[in-house]
């Protein structure tokens, strides 16, 4: 079931720049690294496997129950997280068909992660590097704010254990689905 209109982005959204952050990631290996799902086991992201890994990070989703960081909607691409995570959800099962596997992963920790893929209906992985070890062993562009980091929005396409497709910066956050797809359908 779709959920086309769940919520919709703010014409003021701020857009993000290219900042070349990320053009270091293209051929590079996954690393050997586990990291915490909702249900509190680990999951391994280098796998030898016949499928693709869509691995798209996100910086957070707020809450209901919280406040947004200080200045959170002036930050260029800091907007939007609930949005793209409902439109991966949506689109899980033509990610399948294309063999492709999608794995949300934010800096958030497991709690907040929970609340958000019960709240909207998540049910494929969302894995929390809490401690940005994954983010350091790619060198993943962050921001800060009120002392936490954050990830920035991208999408790592893995096959055969590297990275194949960077997408990056990713604007806007609730139509980013439609080129992964494209990009796997021509991939």
């Amino acid at each position: 079931m779709k959920r086309v209109n769940f919520n919709t982005l703010p014409k003021d959204i701020l857009i993000p720049k290219d900042d070349g952050l990320c053009n270091h990631l293209y051929g590079m290996e996954i690393p050997d690294i586990s990291l915490l799902t909702t249900n509190g086991d680990y999951l391994k992201l280098r796998r030898k496997e016949s499928f693709r890994l869509v691995l798209y990070f996100y910086p957070m989703t707020g809450r209901p129950d919280a406040k947004l960081p200080n200045n959170w909607n002036n930050i260029p691409g800091a907007r939007g997280c609930t949005v793209e995570n409902i439109s991966f959800a949506d689109n899980y099962d033509e990610l399948i068909k294309l063999n492709a596997v999608p794995i949300g992963i934010t800096s958030q920790n497991i709690q907040d992660i929970k609340e958000m893929t019960s709240r909207l209906k998540v049910s494929h992985d969302i894995l929390s590097d809490y401690n940005l070890d994954l983010a350091k062993l790619l060198r993943l562009p962050t921001f800060s704010v009120d002392g936490r980091t954050y990830i920035k929005r991208l999408t790592l396409i893995v096959d055969n254990l590297k990275v194949v497709k960077v997408f990056y910066p990713i604007f806007p956050p609730d139509k980013h689905i439609n080129d992964v797809i494209l990009w796997l359908k021509n991939n």
